[in-house]
């Protein structure tokens, strides 16, 4: 009877697994039958134990054991295998999902808008920075053209400040002597042909001057009247022989001026003791840049 006892609460206890119900019915019903089977036989009249009669709630328990189960066996052992159940489990699951991809499609959908409206900002800035770099080339290009006309403006003024410069500077390329008689004015044949030669030679020629410097014998100012009057018989020569203009001879009497000893080469001025006038032709530098000094070797 107490071991009847030990199952009944064992079964009981085993009814909430689920896996083994079957298996734990069948051995509480061999352990029952083995116990009636050890009691004694004959005609004893020891009386019976109940052990045949299971009380109410052993019975109970065996009525609930041999139920099948209303979900069926697999629906308690796999209780995550309904159909129905899962079905209720996934629903939300659906609709979520459902929503993420609702979600999703409109992020993409945002990234795609946002994605094309920064490509049309970049084609537009490439567009106006393209657009930027031409201005900035051509501005460099006017920049340098401007560079070009300064520098060449800048030569001209260097050219023109030169040619100001060199308007007065003339340096002595020839001198030639003319020597007169005492009181006469009269050029000799050898007078002549030295400012025929010096007249050939500058005739189509520029940037020239003529230095007349005449010298006569003669206090005071009968030496400057003499000397006067051989400076005017030589311009009055060239000027109707060899048409050389009157604005580029320059004429001064002297008179019985002393000579410098830097022209004669003493330690004191000498006095002038003949009559004679010297003849200085004067070279203009821009003209001797220019090639058109006229060639006269000193004889």
């Amino acid at each position: 009877m107490g071991e009847f006892k030990k199952m009944t609460n064992f079964v009981s206890s085993s009814r909430k697994s689920s896996y083994g119900q079957v298996a734990v019915f069948a051995l509480a019903s061999a352990l029952c039958v083995s116990a009636a089977a050890q009691q004694p036989a004959g005609g004893t009249s020891t009386p019976t134990p109940s052990v045949a009669q299971p009380s109410p709630g052993a019975q109970a328990t065996q009525n609930n054991l041999s139920a099948p189960p209303k979900e069926g066996f697999w629906g308690r052992v796999y209780p995550f295998a309904r159909k129905k159940w899962v079905g209720r489990q996934l629903d939300p699951i659906k609709g979520q999902l459902n929503e993420l991809d609702e979600v999703n499609a409109q992020n993409a959908k945002d990234i795609k808008d946002v994605d094309a409206r920064a490509q049309a900002g970049i084609q537009k800035a490439q567009t106006t920075a393209d657009a930027a770099n031409q201005v900035a080339s051509a501005a460099g290009q006017q920049a340098q053209q401007a560079g070009t006309v300064a520098g060449q403006a800048s030569t001209k003024v260097d050219q023109i400040h030169g040619t100001v410069n060199g308007l007065d500077k003339y340096a002595e390329k020839n001198t030639v002597s003319i020597a007169f008689r005492r009181g006469s004015t009269t050029l000799s044949v050898d007078d002549k042909k030295q400012l025929d030669d010096m007249a050939a030679k500058l005739t189509g020629h520029m940037g020239y001057l003529l230095e007349v410097e005449a010298h006569a014998p003669g206090a005071g100012g009968v030496g400057i009247q003499s000397s006067n009057r051989l400076a005017e018989a030589v311009k009055r020569y060239l000027v109707t022989e060899h048409d050389i203009p009157v604005y580029r001879m320059h004429s001064v009497a002297l008179g019985n001026a002393p000579i410098s000893a830097d022209q004669t080469g003493d330690t004191k001025a000498t006095p002038v003791k003949t009559s004679y006038v010297e003849l200085r032709l004067m070279e203009n530098s821009l003209a001797a840049q220019d090639g058109t000094t006229p060639p006269v070797s000193s004889n």
